[in-house]
């Protein structure tokens, strides 16, 4: 385990931040604590623009009640210490306002995880914390009262979300989680059905693995340390972009003949670094690296499909929301969408996990992309930037129909014009 040596202030400055940019917070609204281990706890300060947060903000409020800072704490600061006075074990909490969970909020309602295995082993037990107002002592106990009860993500009625962590990045990633999985359940409730996970669908995405021999690789040649550097960089703008967060997807180049290039598991997808990157080549991986669960999959594929050179599993909300219903996604809709994607295919559930390669069998030069049941989509491309196109055209496209759903009836392309785009693009 590596040995975390940031300040508390940079790191509630620096995920105060990515909160904000993300849109999972206001101006005004939320706050972030840590405890460290003399027992202070560092807080967000009240009153001061989210967007525009410094280091030299952040107020030290120490185990006697007084306070160092230029700025009062966050006026929930209450809630924050009962919380830690519940809790030895979390040492930091995250309290926002985003969209999808205040929904949840004002519904009486906590989102059911279960939609995905990570999101699900993420955002650990679920709770709900009854009304109180804002900064009372009263509110304190209800939230402290809910996480007394082994709850690491909290709804709390008719006001928003807190969750805790052993640290505030693992906080925060619970934090991620659960927005997405109140954002995905909210889109698949406008297309149908929601198809949840049972326990054994679980525990068959929790034992899976991969199994590579450790090896040193020569030098790194142009073309690998390009592709690490392309990798870098489209991972960091999908996480921007919302196609990827920060616990779920993996994004691979191929290298050459037996060789690709692939994210490594358990980690922040958007704090990666060209050389975090893991070298796969036959039934061996760099060494001191563990490259992606999802790594045979990938290896599969590429073995299938001289053509492909880059691959992305994702989760981006709107195409993910047909991955939980049975509603099949036709992109049918705009010349660009079926040029690019074809007729996107359904991938029953597990097949990813499988050690005999079968998911290879889901795409191909007409089928790019697929849907995966409960677990978002898959894509492929003759390039990086050609995934990375195909993975953004299939999200607008998804995002498109739903919110043509709430419109009126969907019309797709007609067959007539389906061949006509296949003669004028050279579609095979």
């Amino acid at each position: 385990m590596t040995r975390n040596t940031l300040h508390p202030r940079d790191e509630i400055m620096q995920t105060m931040d990515r909160i904000y940019r993300y849109r999972m917070t206001t101006t005004s609204g939320g706050n972030l604590s840590i405890r460290d281990g003399a027992g202070d706890i560092w807080i967000s300060p009240a009153r001061v623009d989210k967007g525009n947060l410094t280091r030299g903000d952040i107020v030290c409020v120490h185990p006697d009640g007084t306070a160092d800072g230029l700025h009062p704490p966050s006026s929930e600061f209450p809630f924050h210490k009962a919380i830690y006075e519940a809790r030895p074990d979390i040492r930091a909490i995250v309290h926002a306002h985003p969209i999808a969970l205040v929904a949840f909020s004002i519904c009486r309602q906590s989102p059911n995880t279960r939609l995905f295995h990570q999101a699900h082993a993420v955002c650990g037990k679920t709770g709900f914390a009854p009304y109180a107002c804002p900064g009372s002592t009263a509110l304190g106990k209800s939230i402290a009262d809910t996480f007394s009860q082994g709850c690491d993500s909290v709804i709390l009625e008719n006001h928003g979300v807190v969750v805790g962590g052993s640290d505030l990045a693992g906080a925060f990633e619970r934090f991620e989680a659960f927005e997405f999985a109140g954002k995905t359940l909210i889109k698949a409730n406008q297309l149908g059905v929601v198809k949840f996970l049972d326990d054994d669908q679980l525990k068959r995405a929790a034992d899976r693995g991969v199994d590579f021999t450790s090896y040193e690789p020569d030098d790194a040649v142009a073309i690998e340390r390009e592709l690490r550097k392309q990798l870098c960089d489209f991972v960091r703008r999908g996480c921007r972009q919302r196609l990827l967060i920060s616990t779920e997807g993996s994004f691979s180049a191929r290298v050459n003949d037996d060789s690709f290039l692939i994210t490594p598991t358990q980690r922040d997808r958007e704090l990666l670094r060209a050389d975090d990157f893991v070298l796969v080549r036959g039934d061996e991986r760099e060494n001191g690296k563990l490259a992606s669960r999802a790594a045979r999959a990938h290896q599969a594929i590429y073995r299938k499909h001289p053509h492909i050179q880059a691959i992305v599993f994702a989760h981006p909300v709107g195409a993910t929301a047909f991955s939980v219903t049975d509603i099949p996604l036709d992109v049918r809709t705009i010349p660009e969408s079926y040029v690019f994607l074809r007729d996107v295919r359904r991938v029953p559930y597990g097949i990813q996990y499988r050690d005999d390669g079968s998911i290879a069998d889901y795409v191909s030069v007409t089928n790019p992309a697929a849907v995966l049941q409960n677990d978002g989509v898959l894509v492929t491309g003759t390039s990086v930037l050609d995934a990375f196109d195909r993975l953004e055209v299939l999200e607008s496209t998804a995002e498109a129909v739903i919110n043509a759903k709430s419109i009126g009836k969907v019309s797709v392309m007609s067959d007539a014009v389906i061949e006509e785009l296949c003669t004028t693009f050279n579609l095979k």
